[in-house]
């Protein structure tokens, strides 16, 4: 996948449903958001990152002194201040080098892992606008299965800081949970077996049995490891142990 494309064009499709939205609307799956919050949350996140990478910092940035962090008055040029924050990011990496070390909250990572999460970011936050704006909400199987990836690689760099003993595990010892995208075309990359252990957990990409399954198209699963809404909501299957996925939802971030 091109990142930097990809990243472009989703945050335009972001940008598309604020053109005519009442941005007072509340963004139920951000609670205590209106979409102005939202808009200026992922502006002002493309910005943040283009900052850390521009200076190379190997610490965090506030957000709050983040350069042109609001836009200006008129929806024009709140439009325009969020198609510039991706661009800002992509040329920064560029200028900088993809794999010179910078921060992140996992810890040090090349400058390009920004792009990457940033695809994600909006990618996510575009399903929060269209759900707050009662429309509909379509994401490339290829971007959505990526988003899942990306996700749980998080969270099992979060949960080996922790170790195995660092508060409630997600999956139990011997406990499994089950991806399947239904995506044509998707293969391996629409495979996840999660898998408790003794210390910790682990991931795969191969198809196989486990302790709960979910089966569904990509941008349906994102949506529901992600907390964007439930399985009943979602086209999704599940087979298997229900209480397995409640427990991985209450004990992964949101």
């Amino acid at each position: 996948m091109d990142f930097p494309e990809a990243l472009i064009t989703e945050n335009a499709a972001f940008a598309e449903l604020f053109r005519d939205a009442d941005l007072s609307t509340p963004v139920p799956t951000c609670p205590g958001w209106t979409l102005a919050q939202l808009m200026r949350h992922v502006g002002r996140g493309d910005r943040w990152c283009a900052q850390i990478v521009t200076e190379q910092s190997m610490d965090a940035i506030d957000p709050r002194t983040v350069a042109d962090g609001k836009p200006t008055e008129g929806r024009d040029n709140e439009l325009a201040w969020l198609h510039q924050g991706p661009r800002l990011l992509i040329d920064a990496v560029a200028r900088t080098g993809p794999q010179t070390p910078v921060w992140t909250f996992l810890g040090p990572r090349p400058a390009a892992w920004w792009i990457r999460r940033r695809l994600h970011e909006v990618a996510v936050h575009r399903a929060d606008a269209a759900l707050a704006l009662g429309v509909g909400f379509y994401l490339d199987p290829v971007v959505a299965a990526d988003g899942i990836t990306e996700y749980l690689e998080r969270v099992f760099v979060r949960a080996d800081a922790e170790g195995p003993a660092g508060g409630d595990r997600p999956l139990g010892d011997g406990q499994s949970l089950h991806l399947h995208a239904t995506d044509p075309g998707l293969g391996a990359a629409g495979e996840w077996t999660i898998l408790g252990r003794p210390d910790g957990i682990a991931v795969d990409h191969e198809h196989g049995k486990a302790t709960t399954a979910l089966r569904g198209p990509a941008r349906d699963l994102l949506l529901a490891i992600v907390r964007r809404a439930p399985v009943a909501d979602l086209d999704i299957e599940m087979f298997g142990e229900a209480h397995v996925w409640d427990t991985w939802l209450a004990r992964t971030p949101f």
